[in-house]
């Protein structure tokens, strides 16, 4: 049975707390976007076989997981990498739910996503992946998420606090400037190491009225401007956390891109998604083409080339589906 699995990009906005002081930790916050999108293919296999080499990878950490011989893998499109629009988490679940329907077995994504490596800070990727929406997580106790996470398969991916939809009208502006890839893997994990330790945990608290008094009521409401108002300040206090392991507030030259946009009135709650270099943006429909003209002005300004576009938010989990036939499994 050949299975088509198709996953949008996501953007974190930041999380509620990186203080040792409080007793969750981390609680990502962010959105599911429809584009862009990671297309998988796969049929069962004897072996691996995918030209992709990351997605051959978590294809053999899928066929372990789920104990099968294997899987022929195809990728018809993918995210870019580790520019903050989660291509690590969604590539990842793509594959092992695309793996896992091939071998008619049911994805449970949040039950695997451990072994798959993924969860283990933000719980936004998986969730995204899930049901789509704009996202909070629950974050982890902080006994056990130090600045060491436990290893891998002894923890879960923390629950989904909030989850809405977002209004149909809405868009994102995204804008990845051609900068330095954000950090992953080991660099990630010591950087993090160094935000943890040193969070004010003030910021935290900050956070916590902005996410209550603001920026819940905005999303509940459809107020647009409101949340992204909300939106831009969550993800200016988290920077405050990262000012020291990122070069500023925005990892450059994200920052100058935020500042020329800063003053459009087509789009709102300029911020940087994860650890960049990806800007985003909140705009709708009627000011889709103005938002991205103001975009390609920004990067000039900015003095840097890069891609801009317009994309809805995506109200709906990923999509697995025999191929050929369009059921969905």
């Amino acid at each position: 049975m050949t299975v088509r699995v198709e996953a949008g990009a996501r953007l974190h906005v930041g999380f509620c707390n990186l203080s040792l002081a409080h007793e969750r930790l981390y609680g990502g916050v962010g959105v599911a976007l429809d584009e862009p999108r990671v297309v998988l293919r796969a049929d069962r296999g004897d072996g691996v076989d995918c030209a992709d080499p990351f997605v051959a990878a978590c294809a053999r950490t899928a066929c372990e997981v789920i104990d099968v011989a294997g899987a022929d893998v195809t990728v018809e499109s993918t995210l870019p990498r580790h520019v903050g629009l989660g291509s690590g988490t969604q590539v990842a679940l793509a594959t092992l739910a695309a793996v896992t329907a091939a071998h008619d077995r049911a994805p449970a994504v949040r039950e695997r996503a451990p072994a798959m490596g993924r969860g283990g800070r933000s719980g936004v990727g998986v969730a995204a992946f899930e049901a789509g929406g704009f996202v909070i997580d629950a974050g982890h106790p902080t006994e056990r998420f130090t600045v060491d996470p436990p290893a891998v398969g002894e923890w879960t991916v923390p629950a989904v606090a909030v989850r809405r939809d977002l209004p149909p009208s809405w868009r994102f502006l995204l804008v990845v400037p051609d900068a330095d890839p954000g950090p992953s893997g080991d660099d990630e994990t010591e950087r993090m190491r160094a935000v943890v330790e040193g969070a004010d945990p003030a910021v935290a608290d900050d956070l916590a009225t902005l996410l209550v008094r603001r920026l819940l009521p905005a999303v509940a409401e459809g107020r647009l401007a409101a949340f992204g108002d909300a939106v831009g300040a969550f993800g200016r206090l988290n920077g405050a956390w990262y000012a020291d392991e990122q070069g500023g507030v925005y990892r450059p030259p994200a920052g100058r891109i935020v500042d020329a946009l800063a003053d459009r009135p087509a789009v709102r709650g300029m911020g940087q998604s994860s650890w960049g270099p990806t800007v985003f943006g909140v705009t709708d429909d009627s000011m889709a083409d103005r938002a991205r003209a103001a975009a390609e002005d920004a990067l000039a300004a900015a003095g840097v080339d890069g891609t801009v576009r317009v994309v809805r938010a995506r109200n709906e989990g990923a999509r697995v589906q025999q191929a050929g036939d369009g059921s969905t499994i």
